[in-house]
């Protein structure tokens, strides 16, 4: 945080950040899902694939906070004065 308000470019990034996380999740449960697919564990295939539903919707979501960032906080924006 800065004195002057938020600093959106480092909150922004911290979005893009979260959202590349639920990717990389992602990703794992995906090869987890192959692992019991391949184990004829159908139950569990079952979760998995609930779970990156999910995580889908995570990562989507992070995506539509990134992008509003801008919108939103634009009035925010901090500035440094030269002397």
């Amino acid at each position: 945080m800065c004195n002057n308000g938020v600093d959106t470019s480092g909150f922004k990034t911290n979005m893009e950040q979260y959202g590349e996380t639920a990717a990389l999740l992602r990703r794992w449960t995906h090869r987890s899902f192959h692992q019991a697919e391949w184990e004829g564990a159908s139950g569990t295939m079952e979760k998995l694939r609930k779970a990156q539903d999910l995580l889908d919707d995570v990562r989507a979501l992070y995506e539509e906070a990134s992008e509003l960032i801008d919108k939103e906080l634009k009035d925010t924006l901090s500035s440094v004065k030269l002397v």
